[in-house]
Parts: C-alpha cells; structure tokens; sequence
C-alpha cells in the first residue's frame, strides 16, 4: 500500500520535487551569482530589443531619422543610471520586500499604494508575455518554418518556466544562471569582434539589412516641428523598454542573503553596469552594420524572401549573421540560441516579482490570502500559477506578437518608477527631521538629490510613453489599473467586514440555554440508527427524529418498522404536499429557532461513503442539498454521520485500505454520497 501511495503523488513530484520543510527557509536564500541572473535576466535581456525598438519607430519615416539612434541610445542609458542609483536607496531604505509598493503605502497613502500595485501586476504579466514572445521570435529567426507554430511554443514555454519556478528559487537560479552568463558573454564577444572588424580590418560588418530600400509608411514621409517632436519621442519612449525589471530586485530584497540590502545594492550596480553597456554595444553595432528593422515587412525593398509569409530576422540575429560569418556560422547560432532562452528565462523576473508583491498585497489584506501561501518548496505557488495563467491568455489573444504586447509595456514600469521615487523623496525629508548627526544627514541629502532626480525623470518619461502609445495598446493597461484597483479595495472591504463580524462580544462566551438536536431519518437502517445513537451521546436537552412524507405509503412502513424496532425516540413526520424535502425541513428548523432564538439546533445528516465516483449517480443527493441551505440558517449546526460501504475499502486519499475494524469506528474517508432521502 504504501507504493500505491507515492504513486499517487509521483505527477506532482516529478514537477516539483519533494517537499521541503519550513524551518528550511533561509537555505533558499540567494548570493549574488544567483541572485543576478534571477532578478536582473529581463533587463538584461532587453538589449535584445530595445534597440530594435527604436529601429522600428524610426524607419517608419524610412532611413531619414536613423541618424537620431545613437543619441536616443545614450538618453535610456542615462536614464538606466539614473533609475538604477534611485533603487538603490529603495533597497536600503525599505529591505522587507515591498518595494515601490511600500514606499507609496507609508509616505503616500492607500491609494498611491494601490496605483503602483496595479501597476506592476500588470507589467509583470506583460513582462513574461513579451519576452516569451521575443525569445519564439528569436528560435523562428533561427528555424523560420517554425513560424506558424508561433503561439504553441510560447505557451509551452511558460508552463515550462512555471513548472521550473515551482520547484523553488535555488533550483530556479540554478537552471537560469547558465543561459544568463552565457547571454551576457556572447552579446559582449559579439559586439568587441564586430568593433574590432570595423575600426581595425578591412572587412567591416555589413548586415543583411543593408541594402534593403525602406518604403516610408503613409503620413511619415515628412515631419516639421511638433510632429517631428513627437516622432522623436515615440521612438525614445519605444527605447526605454530597455528599463523593464529593474524594480523586480527592490522586491526581491528577502530573497537575497545577508546583509540583504548590501547585496541587494551591489547586484543592481552589476545589472546596471552591463545592461548599459550591452545596450550601447548593440545599438552602435547595429548603426555601423546598417540594419534596418521595419514593422511591415513588405515595406522593404529587396526583401529576399516573400514577405507576406517570412519574417525579418531580428536585429540581434542580423547582427549576430554579419558578426560571425552568415546565418549557418557556430557564432550566429550560439548567440540565437543564447539570446533566445536569455529572453524566454527573462520572465523569470515576473516569475519571482509577482508572487511576492502577491503576498505582500495578500497580507494587507488586498488580495486573496492564498497567494500569501507558501507552497511545497517554499515558494509562493499560487501566485505563479496565476501569473502564468494570464501571460498565457495574453500570448493567446495577442497571437505571440511581440510588436502588438511591446505597446501596452513599460506603462507599469514608469508608473511605479515615479509615484516610488517622489515617494523617497518624502521618507528623506521624514528622516532629515529626526536625524542631528551632519555626516548622516549629509548621505540623506545626496539619496534624496538622487531620488528627487530620478522621480522628475521617470514623470516626464511616464507622460511621454501616455502620450506617444495611448492609441497603440497602453490605454489597455490604463483601464486595466483602475479595474485591479477596484478589485483590491473590494478584496480588502470584505476581509475588513469579516474581521469585523468576528470579533468576540460578551454574547460569545455564552452557553446556548437548550441543544435541540435533530435527526434526519429516511429509511430505518444502519445509517439512521448510528446517527441516532450518535445524537443521543450528545445528551441534548431536546432530541427529534424527523423525516419528510411524501410518499403515504412509504410513511406508513417507515412508521411501522419504526414501532417494529422499538427506538426509544418519536418519529416526527412532517407534511410536504409538494413533495418537497428541502423546503419542509428548513420551516420546522426556523419555527424550533422562532420558538427559541438562543436554542442551538444540532441536525445530524447520516451519509454513505462510496468508493467509486460513478456510485454517487446512484445515491439520492437531497441531504447535500439540505446541508448547502441549512448552513445559512443562524444558530444551526449540521453534523454528518458517515457510514462507510464496502467499496470504499482501500480509498482513502493516499490509497491505503483501512484496518480491521476500521470501517464501523468511523476511521475513513471524507463522506462522497448521502442516503437521506
């Protein structure tokens, strides 16, 4: 019996793993070799296509404006410094884990809190839906005839990073430490060979791109004044993508190894550093090899390929192709394969933000306490669960296409960037007020310049990316904010009403002045009777044997055997000309309470237990229906009597069969089926 039983079990261990114990908890704590690959792997892995991002904006003007790359390149590096310096202070000054979401809760309020949490839960799915999506785009770059295989692989490539996040962070890090350096070390080879080719040999790196004509798409083929502005801006605001997650490691902070926030503060440098020089390397490559990107690929000229049914490769396997010498070189292949599985891991990030902002909001009461829950291997399982739930449902209604998910990105990101920068701007000036010594109020003063910078920043950035992609997808996330806001204050209205309803009172500690206890009867048989006898343990001060007539007849002999057997308790029969068994019941209860409202009613509901699911199609089900209505009746009780049938031997959850004698203690499984009525 006891194999039967672990192969019961043997599904979920093959995805998990075995449970691990609670007091194992600091043994999944990360150093910073693991930590950074975790947190940091999406912005990291958006040089990938942040460039290619602004590619994009800009050659639907066709290749007049690409000369404005490079210095929109160094706006979003210096904007990823800034951001990265800011967290920095977030991390010291706020180690619990909340992040931009604690910092708005204590320095501006409810409602600010809420705005960043709904903001990052959706940017959060929207993070694991666009970098799945980048990394199909990627393997199809590689292998094009998997294209219209497209929106399978990328939902099987969330379950699989939701199964791998299910069995824990160390394990997690572990699987996505490999990819991430391996990422980071060819981008960097990538970019020093192409350097070298350019500026040290006669064989400079030409991209596949290069000799492509670019058709302007119509309305862009000239721009003056305001609308150039905004073309411009479009294009940094498509740029800034390169900025997603790096709020996930502010969230992250109890995740790290002591000192948390220490090591917290270094892997943010770390991230930073390489994120902007990955992201600078690859923009100045792509500018000096010539590619050119386009949203519709029909738009180039001398496309070779047809375009209707082809993609474009991306920019990073253009560049990778010209890099290391054609499309079938080892190079071009290390760096997709590489740059693929950095991208898909990339939503690891979401996979750890999520469930932990999740149990931060779980417990202040805004989300379901389950997501609070910690599951076999110590992980917030639900939350993942959920997360992977509507990354899915968006790769599905979006059909995997990164340039139609990538609109609705980074509105989240800046949002909470903003409200969580101006909100350390209030927690210095709180802790300037009550700090004397001049050495820590000067190191307050140069946090809070920092933040305050980064806060005006990160606003004008927020407006920009309102303005520039409102009709392109983000008003979807705009109605999608305010609706998660709605919810969480309903979610925390209800466990505020609840907490309220049970708080003890003086009434509470009463005894009830009379037990009336109740016996459904049906048939007089082993079931009854043991309910019966049960019922009479009990010593109730009132006890009724109660059945429902609707049938003449069948009264009459449940009546006559009931004399037969001589049970020392009267049968109450009541009427039901309706046939009814639900309904007569419930009235003779109300007119017991009525009578008496302290009087507490007991109803003792004995029930068969079967062992097969197909035997519950042949059992009566109306005692289920009794119970379901009785519960919502004030000051009644329902106790179930189970009586066990021989098919339910060797059925019990982990598949052992009880002990001998078992069956008639009541020692097995939960009951499954009634015989009342």
């Amino acid at each position: 019996m006891p194999i039967l039983s672990d192969l019961g079990q043997l599904p979920k261990r093959l995805i998990l793993g075995r449970a691990v114990r609670s007091d194992r908890l600091g043994e999944s704590l990360l150093p910073k070799r693991l930590a950074l690959p975790i947190f940091a792997s999406d912005p990291l892995s958006s040089v990938a296509y942040a460039t290619q991002e602004i590619l994009l904006v800009l050659t639907l003007a066709g290749t007049a404006f690409l000369f404005l790359a490079p210095w929109l390149a160094v706006a979003v590096v210096l904007l990823l410094g800034t951001v990265v310096l800011s967290y920095r202070q977030v991390v010291r000054a706020y180690p619990s884990g909340g992040g931009d979401y604690e910092v708005a809760v204590k320095n501006h309020g409810q409602f600010a809190g809420l705005t960043v949490a709904s903001a990052l839960l959706v940017d959060y799915v929207l993070t694991v839906a666009v970098s799945v999506a980048a990394g199909t785009d990627n393997i199809i770059s590689a292998l094009p005839s998997l294209n219209q295989h497209r929106v399978p692989i990328a939902l099987a490539l969330v379950a699989l990073l939701a199964a791998a996040n299910l069995r824990g962070l160390r394990e997690s890090g572990r699987t996505f430490a490999a990819p991430t350096y391996l990422f980071i070390s060819g981008i960097l080879v990538m970019i020093g060979t192409a350097l070298v080719r350019d500026f040290f040999t006669d064989s400079p790196v030409v991209a596949e791109s290069a000799g492509y004509t670019v058709t302007p798409e119509p309305g862009f083929e000239q721009f003056t004044g305001l609308a150039l502005l905004f073309f411009v801006l479009r294009a940094f605001a498509s740029g800034c993508t390169a900025l997603t997650g790096v709020e996930a490691i502010a969230n992250g902070v109890p995740a790290f190894r002591p000192p948390k926030s220490r090591n917290a503060a270094t892997t943010l440098a770390l991230m930073g550093g390489i994120a902007a020089t990955m992201f600078a390397g690859v923009t100045a490559v792509a500018l000096l090899a010539d590619v050119k990107y386009v949203e519709n690929t029909c738009d180039i000229g001398g496309f070779a390929g047809d375009c209707e049914t082809e993609p474009q490769r991306t920019v990073i396997a253009q560049i990778a192709a010209a890099t290391f010498g054609g499309d079938t070189s080892v190079g071009f292949f290390y760096i997709q394969a590489a740059t693929a599985l950095v991208l898909i891991l990339a939503a690891n990030t979401a996979f750890n933000g999520f469930p932990l902002l999740g149990s931060v909001l779980a417990q202040d009461r805004y989300m379901p306490r389950q997501l609070h829950t910690r599951g076999d291997k110590l992980v917030y399982s639900n939350g993942i669960l959920l997360l992977a739930g509507f990354a899915g449902l968006l790769l599905v209604g979006f059909e995997a296409d990164v340039n139609r998910l990538i609109q609705m990105y980074i509105v989240g990101v800046f949002t909470s960037f903003s409200i969580g920068q101006w909100g350390m701007v209030r927690h210095w000036n709180r802790e300037l007020r009550s700090q004397e010594d001049p050495a820590e109020r000067g190191r307050m003063r140069r946090s809070q310049l920092i933040n305050a910078v980064g806060g005006s920043l990160t606003t004008v950035v927020l407006v920009i990316i309102v303005l520039t992609k409102f009709t392109h997808g983000a008003w979807l996330v705009l109605v999608a904010m305010p609706l998660l806001i709605v919810l969480m204050k309903a979610i925390n209205r209800h466990y505020s009403n609840v907490a309220g309803q049970l708080v003890p009172d003086t009434d509470s500690r009463m005894l009830p002045s009379k037990v009336h206890a109740i016996v459904l009867v049906s048939k007089v048989h082993k079931p009854t009777l043991r309910a019966l006898a049960f019922a009479r343990a009990t010593r109730p001060d009132a006890l009724t044997a109660l059945t429902v007539n609707v049938d003449d007849e069948e009264t009459r002999e449940l009546q006559a055997q009931w004399d037969r057997y001589d049970i020392p308790v009267p049968l109450t029969v009541i009427e039901s000309p309706y046939r009814e068994i639900t309904r007569p019941v419930l009235d003779f209860v109300k007119s017991v309470r009525r009578h008496s409202p302290r009087e507490l009613v007991v109803v003792f509901v004995p029930q068969y237990v079967v062992g097969h699911r197909w035997e519950n199609l042949l059992h009566n089900q109306s005692a289920l229906r009794l119970r379901a209505r009785l519960q919502f009746q004030p000051g009644v009780m329902i106790t179930t009597v189970p009586w066990q049938l021989e098919s339910s031997v060797g059925r019990d959850e982990n598949g052992n069969g009880p002990a001998p004698g078992d069956l008639r203690r009541g020692l097995a499984d939960e009951p499954e089926a009634t015989p009342y009525g």
